[in-house]
Protein backbone atom coordinates (compact mmCIF):
# COMPACT_ATOMS: atom_id res chain seq x y z
CA UNK A 1 0.00 0.00 0.00
CA UNK A 2 2.88 2.31 -0.66
CA UNK A 3 1.18 4.96 -2.75
CA UNK A 4 1.57 8.66 -3.33
CA UNK A 5 -1.05 10.88 -1.81
CA UNK A 6 -2.44 13.17 -4.46
CA UNK A 7 -5.65 14.40 -2.90
CA UNK A 8 -4.82 15.93 0.45
CA UNK A 9 -7.63 17.22 2.61
CA UNK A 10 -6.13 19.46 5.27
CA UNK A 11 -9.23 20.67 7.01
CA UNK A 12 -9.73 19.38 10.53
CA UNK A 13 -13.52 19.33 10.05
CA UNK A 14 -14.30 15.87 8.67
CA UNK A 15 -17.80 14.84 7.79
CA UNK A 16 -18.95 12.11 10.14
CA UNK A 17 -20.06 8.95 8.32
CA UNK A 18 -21.18 5.49 9.36
CA UNK A 19 -17.95 4.12 7.93
CA UNK A 20 -16.00 5.95 10.64
CA UNK A 21 -18.01 4.15 13.32
CA UNK A 22 -17.64 0.79 11.57
CA UNK A 23 -13.89 1.36 11.07
CA UNK A 24 -13.37 2.18 14.75
CA UNK A 25 -15.33 -0.93 15.79
CA UNK A 26 -13.58 -3.26 13.32
CA UNK A 27 -10.09 -1.97 14.15
CA UNK A 28 -10.95 -2.28 17.83
CA UNK A 29 -12.04 -5.89 17.41
CA UNK A 30 -8.94 -6.69 15.36
CA UNK A 31 -6.77 -5.19 18.10
CA UNK A 32 -8.66 -6.99 20.85
CA UNK A 33 -8.47 -10.37 19.10
CA UNK A 34 -5.30 -10.13 17.00
CA UNK A 35 -2.99 -8.70 19.65
CA UNK A 36 -3.45 -11.42 22.31
CA UNK A 37 -3.69 -14.24 19.74
CA UNK A 38 -0.48 -13.29 17.98
CA UNK A 39 1.31 -12.55 21.26
CA UNK A 40 0.46 -16.00 22.61
CA UNK A 41 1.26 -17.63 19.26
CA UNK A 42 4.65 -15.92 19.10
CA UNK A 43 5.43 -16.97 22.67
CA UNK A 44 4.53 -20.60 21.93
CA UNK A 45 6.49 -20.62 18.66
CA UNK A 46 9.62 -19.21 20.28
CA UNK A 47 9.47 -21.17 23.53
CA UNK A 48 8.28 -24.57 22.30
CA UNK A 49 9.46 -24.69 18.68
CA UNK A 50 12.23 -22.12 18.31
CA UNK A 51 14.10 -21.68 15.03
CA UNK A 52 14.64 -25.41 14.49
CA UNK A 53 12.75 -25.75 11.20
CA UNK A 54 11.87 -23.70 8.14
CA UNK A 55 8.18 -23.85 9.06
CA UNK A 56 8.79 -22.44 12.53
CA UNK A 57 11.01 -19.63 11.20
CA UNK A 58 8.39 -18.55 8.65
CA UNK A 59 5.58 -18.66 11.19
CA UNK A 60 7.54 -16.68 13.76
CA UNK A 61 8.09 -13.95 11.19
CA UNK A 62 4.41 -14.00 10.23
CA UNK A 63 3.45 -13.70 13.90
CA UNK A 64 5.84 -10.74 14.32
CA UNK A 65 4.35 -9.08 11.23
CA UNK A 66 0.79 -9.54 12.48
CA UNK A 67 1.73 -8.37 15.96
CA UNK A 68 3.28 -5.16 14.61
CA UNK A 69 0.22 -4.58 12.43
CA UNK A 70 -2.01 -4.93 15.50
CA UNK A 71 0.20 -2.49 17.42
CA UNK A 72 -0.34 0.11 14.68
CA UNK A 73 -4.11 0.06 15.20
CA UNK A 74 -4.65 2.08 18.44
CA UNK A 75 -3.98 5.37 16.61
CA UNK A 76 -6.39 4.38 13.85
CA UNK A 77 -9.03 3.53 16.44
CA UNK A 78 -8.56 6.89 18.13
CA UNK A 79 -8.81 8.75 14.82
CA UNK A 80 -12.00 7.05 13.64
CA UNK A 81 -13.62 7.18 17.09
CA UNK A 82 -12.96 10.90 17.61
CA UNK A 83 -12.62 12.12 13.99
CA UNK A 84 -9.60 14.19 14.93
CA UNK A 85 -5.80 13.88 14.81
CA UNK A 86 -3.84 15.91 17.36
CA UNK A 87 -0.55 13.99 17.05
CA UNK A 88 0.97 15.71 14.03
CA UNK A 89 2.33 14.54 10.69
CA UNK A 90 5.26 12.57 12.15
CA UNK A 91 3.11 10.23 14.23
CA UNK A 92 0.73 9.79 11.30
CA UNK A 93 3.56 8.85 8.96
CA UNK A 94 4.98 6.33 11.46
CA UNK A 95 1.57 4.69 11.98
CA UNK A 96 0.92 4.49 8.23
CA UNK A 97 4.38 3.05 7.51
CA UNK A 98 4.04 0.38 10.21
CA UNK A 99 0.69 -0.67 8.81
CA UNK A 100 1.82 -0.73 5.18
CA UNK A 101 5.01 -2.72 5.76
CA UNK A 102 3.30 -5.38 7.82
CA UNK A 103 0.36 -5.62 5.41
CA UNK A 104 2.82 -6.51 2.66
CA UNK A 105 5.08 -8.80 4.69
CA UNK A 106 2.07 -10.74 5.94
CA UNK A 107 1.02 -11.66 2.39
CA UNK A 108 4.61 -12.70 1.56
CA UNK A 109 5.08 -14.88 4.64
CA UNK A 110 1.75 -16.64 4.06
CA UNK A 111 2.88 -17.46 0.52
CA UNK A 112 6.27 -18.68 1.75
CA UNK A 113 4.50 -20.98 4.22
CA UNK A 114 2.44 -22.42 1.36
CA UNK A 115 5.60 -22.98 -0.69
CA UNK A 116 7.33 -24.61 2.28
CA UNK A 117 4.45 -27.04 2.80
CA UNK A 118 4.24 -27.66 -0.95
CA UNK A 119 7.89 -28.66 -1.26
CA UNK A 120 7.73 -30.76 1.92
CA UNK A 121 4.77 -32.78 0.66
CA UNK A 122 5.32 -32.97 -3.10
CA UNK A 123 9.13 -32.97 -3.29
CA UNK A 124 10.20 -34.13 0.21
CA UNK A 125 13.65 -35.41 -0.77
CA UNK A 126 14.69 -32.97 -3.48
CA UNK A 127 13.68 -29.94 -1.40
CA UNK A 128 15.56 -31.00 1.73
CA UNK A 129 18.38 -28.52 1.12
CA UNK A 130 15.91 -25.66 0.68
CA UNK A 131 13.79 -26.46 3.69
CA UNK A 132 16.31 -25.48 6.35
CA UNK A 133 15.98 -22.90 9.09
CA UNK A 134 19.00 -21.03 7.71
CA UNK A 135 17.54 -20.68 4.22
CA UNK A 136 14.14 -19.70 5.64
CA UNK A 137 15.80 -17.03 7.82
CA UNK A 138 17.58 -15.57 4.79
CA UNK A 139 14.29 -15.43 2.87
CA UNK A 140 12.59 -13.65 5.77
CA UNK A 141 15.39 -11.08 6.08
CA UNK A 142 15.14 -10.44 2.34
CA UNK A 143 11.38 -9.92 2.61
CA UNK A 144 11.68 -7.46 5.52
CA UNK A 145 14.46 -5.42 3.89
CA UNK A 146 13.07 -5.33 0.34
CA UNK A 147 9.50 -4.47 1.32
CA UNK A 148 10.65 -1.82 3.77
CA UNK A 149 12.76 -0.20 1.04
CA UNK A 150 9.82 -0.35 -1.40
CA UNK A 151 7.63 1.47 1.14
CA UNK A 152 10.09 4.35 1.64
CA UNK A 153 9.22 6.41 -1.51
CA UNK A 154 5.51 6.35 -0.71
CA UNK A 155 6.13 7.21 2.92
CA UNK A 156 8.37 10.15 1.94
CA UNK A 157 5.64 11.49 -0.36
CA UNK A 158 3.09 10.93 2.38
CA UNK A 159 5.19 12.93 4.86
CA UNK A 160 5.72 15.78 2.39
CA UNK A 161 2.03 15.97 1.61
CA UNK A 162 1.03 15.99 5.27
CA UNK A 163 3.48 18.79 6.09
CA UNK A 164 1.44 21.09 3.86
CA UNK A 165 -1.48 20.62 6.25
CA UNK A 166 0.28 22.06 9.29
CA UNK A 167 -1.69 21.10 12.39
CA UNK A 168 -4.84 20.21 10.43
CA UNK A 169 -3.80 16.66 9.54
CA UNK A 170 -6.52 14.14 8.78
CA UNK A 171 -3.96 11.33 8.65
CA UNK A 172 -5.72 8.12 7.55
CA UNK A 173 -8.30 10.05 5.49
CA UNK A 174 -5.80 12.40 3.85
CA UNK A 175 -5.93 10.88 0.41
CA UNK A 176 -6.04 7.82 -1.87
CA UNK A 177 -4.28 7.04 -5.14
CA UNK A 178 -6.87 8.19 -7.69
CA UNK A 179 -5.04 10.72 -9.83
CA UNK A 180 -1.42 9.69 -9.40
CA UNK A 181 0.88 6.85 -8.47
CA UNK A 182 -0.79 4.73 -11.15
CA UNK A 183 2.22 2.50 -11.79
CA UNK A 184 2.81 1.94 -8.07
CA UNK A 185 -0.81 0.99 -7.36
CA UNK A 186 -1.09 -1.34 -10.35
CA UNK A 187 2.28 -2.87 -9.48
CA UNK A 188 1.05 -3.67 -5.99
CA UNK A 189 -2.14 -5.20 -7.35
CA UNK A 190 -0.17 -7.40 -9.77
CA UNK A 191 2.16 -8.43 -6.94
CA UNK A 192 -0.80 -9.61 -4.83
CA UNK A 193 -2.29 -11.46 -7.82
CA UNK A 194 1.04 -13.25 -8.38
CA UNK A 195 1.10 -14.33 -4.73
CA UNK A 196 -2.49 -15.58 -5.10
CA UNK A 197 -1.54 -17.64 -8.18
CA UNK A 198 1.37 -19.18 -6.25
CA UNK A 199 -0.99 -20.16 -3.43
CA UNK A 200 -3.56 -21.59 -5.86
CA UNK A 201 -0.95 -23.70 -7.68
CA UNK A 202 0.54 -24.97 -4.42
CA UNK A 203 -2.90 -25.85 -3.07
CA UNK A 204 -3.95 -27.70 -6.24
CA UNK A 205 -0.74 -29.73 -6.48
CA UNK A 206 -0.79 -30.67 -2.79
CA UNK A 207 -4.41 -31.82 -3.02
CA UNK A 208 -3.56 -33.93 -6.07
CA UNK A 209 -0.58 -35.44 -4.24
CA UNK A 210 -2.67 -36.27 -1.19
CA UNK A 211 -5.43 -37.87 -3.27
CA UNK A 212 -2.92 -40.30 -4.79
CA UNK A 213 -1.93 -41.59 -1.37
CA UNK A 214 -3.84 -44.31 0.46
CA UNK A 215 -5.97 -43.00 3.30
CA UNK A 216 -4.83 -45.64 5.78
CA UNK A 217 -5.91 -45.32 9.38
CA UNK A 218 -7.73 -42.50 11.09
CA UNK A 219 -4.48 -40.80 12.18
CA UNK A 220 -3.28 -40.42 8.61
CA UNK A 221 -6.68 -39.09 7.55
CA UNK A 222 -6.56 -36.47 10.31
CA UNK A 223 -3.04 -35.42 9.27
CA UNK A 224 -4.17 -35.04 5.66
CA UNK A 225 -7.06 -32.88 6.82
CA UNK A 226 -4.66 -30.69 8.82
CA UNK A 227 -2.52 -30.16 5.73
CA UNK A 228 -5.55 -29.26 3.63
CA UNK A 229 -6.73 -26.85 6.33
CA UNK A 230 -3.38 -25.01 6.19
CA UNK A 231 -3.88 -24.26 2.51
CA UNK A 232 -7.58 -23.52 3.03
CA UNK A 233 -6.76 -20.83 5.60
CA UNK A 234 -4.08 -19.36 3.31
CA UNK A 235 -6.51 -19.20 0.39
CA UNK A 236 -9.25 -17.73 2.58
CA UNK A 237 -6.94 -14.94 3.76
CA UNK A 238 -5.94 -14.05 0.21
CA UNK A 239 -9.36 -14.25 -1.43
CA UNK A 240 -11.36 -12.52 1.32
CA UNK A 241 -8.91 -9.95 2.66
CA UNK A 242 -6.19 -9.23 0.08
CA UNK A 243 -7.86 -9.67 -3.31
CA UNK A 244 -10.66 -7.10 -2.88
CA UNK A 245 -8.01 -4.49 -2.09
CA UNK A 246 -5.91 -5.55 -5.11
CA UNK A 247 -8.93 -5.41 -7.43
CA UNK A 248 -9.83 -1.95 -6.18
CA UNK A 249 -6.29 -0.70 -6.81
CA UNK A 250 -6.71 -1.80 -10.41
CA UNK A 251 -10.18 -0.29 -10.76
CA UNK A 252 -9.08 3.09 -9.40
CA UNK A 253 -7.40 3.80 -12.74
CA UNK A 254 -9.89 2.14 -15.08
CA UNK A 255 -13.00 4.25 -14.55
CA UNK A 256 -14.04 7.83 -13.92
CA UNK A 257 -16.36 7.24 -11.00
CA UNK A 258 -17.03 9.60 -8.13
CA UNK A 259 -13.82 10.38 -6.25
CA UNK A 260 -15.54 10.41 -2.87
CA UNK A 261 -17.01 6.94 -3.42
CA UNK A 262 -13.55 5.67 -4.40
CA UNK A 263 -12.18 7.09 -1.17
CA UNK A 264 -14.89 5.35 0.86
CA UNK A 265 -14.31 1.98 -0.81
CA UNK A 266 -10.53 2.29 -0.55
CA UNK A 267 -10.51 2.89 3.20
CA UNK A 268 -13.19 0.24 3.79
CA UNK A 269 -11.04 -2.36 2.02
CA UNK A 270 -7.96 -1.33 4.00
CA UNK A 271 -10.03 -1.93 7.14
CA UNK A 272 -11.13 -5.33 5.81
CA UNK A 273 -7.54 -6.33 4.99
CA UNK A 274 -6.43 -5.75 8.58
CA UNK A 275 -8.66 -8.61 9.78
CA UNK A 276 -6.28 -11.17 8.28
CA UNK A 277 -4.00 -10.99 11.33
CA UNK A 278 -6.76 -12.60 13.42
CA UNK A 279 -6.88 -15.72 11.21
CA UNK A 280 -3.16 -16.33 10.83
CA UNK A 281 -2.83 -18.12 14.21
CA UNK A 282 -4.92 -20.91 12.66
CA UNK A 283 -2.02 -21.49 10.24
CA UNK A 284 0.35 -22.07 13.17
CA UNK A 285 -2.01 -24.51 14.84
CA UNK A 286 -2.59 -26.66 11.75
CA UNK A 287 0.97 -26.38 10.37
CA UNK A 288 3.07 -27.41 13.37
CA UNK A 289 2.33 -30.85 14.73
CA UNK A 290 2.16 -30.95 18.53
CA UNK A 291 1.81 -27.17 18.63
CA UNK A 292 1.47 -27.11 22.42
CA UNK A 293 4.25 -29.58 23.22
CA UNK A 294 7.66 -28.71 24.59
CA UNK A 295 10.72 -28.73 22.34
CA UNK A 296 12.09 -31.88 23.93
CA UNK A 297 8.90 -33.81 23.18
CA UNK A 298 8.72 -32.84 19.53
CA UNK A 299 10.57 -35.11 17.14
CA UNK A 300 10.51 -32.82 14.09
CA UNK A 301 7.54 -31.93 11.97
CA UNK A 302 5.61 -35.18 12.39
CA UNK A 303 2.89 -34.35 9.91
CA UNK A 304 5.26 -33.60 7.07
CA UNK A 305 7.55 -36.51 7.96
CA UNK A 306 4.71 -39.02 8.01
CA UNK A 307 3.25 -37.82 4.74
CA UNK A 308 6.70 -37.73 3.15
CA UNK A 309 7.33 -41.37 4.11
CA UNK A 310 3.95 -42.26 2.65
CA UNK A 311 5.01 -40.56 -0.60
CA UNK A 312 8.26 -42.56 -0.69
CA UNK A 313 6.43 -45.86 -0.20
CA UNK A 314 3.81 -45.09 -2.88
Amino acid sequence: MSVNLTNINCTDQLKWTNRYVVSAVVYGLVLGVGLPLNTVSLWILLRRHGLRSSSAVLMINLAVSDLLLALSLPLRIYFYATVRWPFGAGACTAAVMLFRINFRTSSCFITLISLDRFFALVFPLRSRSLRTSTFASKCCVLVWISLTLLCIPGIVNHQKALKTCGSNVNCFESGVPVNGAKESAIGQAIFLFILLVVNVVCTAMVICALRRRPSGDKTKVNKKMSVILIFAVNMLVFIVFFMPFALHLMMLHLDTGNEESKREVFHALVCLASINCCLDPLIYYFSLDSFWQDKGKIQGDATTHSLSRSMERS
